[in-house]
């Protein structure tokens, strides 16, 4: 029974650690990168659908995204698309294909997405703590119907708090990591 609910804490830790990475991915360095445009959705038949769906997009220089439509008629949308979202980044297009130029971050631009890091960090922390609470919650409930003595319980919690503990380590290195990213000039 222990072993059921440690696995399922890890799978959760887990799926907070993916969703941390997606989240912190869509984040812009200063360098090009094709996760930065995940989030941006165009209208094609009137249809919102995911700008990776009707475009071939490509990282051909260090600060240059290109974005190819597959259908001419969609580059206005795209185009629109994208100075609607929130990149802060103003497309070129040539008639044949979109240009997004990476500007250099500027330091006050650095500090917001800095902040904007913690905060992303801070979600994934209380999301693996809520994991912990429940884990707690669901050990005390099996030790209460006497599936599992008390010192069990104690190891269960002991183990519970370990992973749990690791599992904060990690986040906080990967916001650590990304942290640096940003502020590398």
């Amino acid at each position: 029974m222990i072993n059921s609910i440690l696995s399922d804490l890890e799978a959760g830790f887990q799926k907070t650690n993916d969703a941390l990475n997606r989240e912190l991915a869509r984040i812009r360095t200063g360098r090009a990168n094709a996760n930065l445009l995940d989030n941006i959705k165009v209208s094609y038949y009137g249809q919102l659908t995911p700008l990776s769906q009707v475009a071939g997009i490509q990282v051909p220089e260090p600060r240059m995204i290109t974005i190819k439509p597959w259908e001419q008629s969609l580059l206005k949308d795209i185009e629109r698309a994208i100075l609607q979202s929130d990149l802060g980044i103003t497309p070129s297009n040539d008639g044949n294909l979109i240009r997004l130029s990476i500007p250099p971050l500027t330091e006050d631009r650095r500090k917001a997405l800095v902040k904007q890091v913690n905060a992303c960090g801070e979600e994934a922390k209380v999301a693996t703590r809520n994991q912990r609470r429940d884990a707690n919650a669901t050990a005390k409930s099996f030790q209460k119907d006497g599936d599992i003595t008390e010192d069990d319980l104690e190891k269960a919690l002991k183990k519970i708090q370990e992973k749990t503990d690791a599992a904060i380590a990690k986040i906080e290195k990967l916001i650590s990591a990304k942290e640096a990213e940003l502020m590398e000039i």
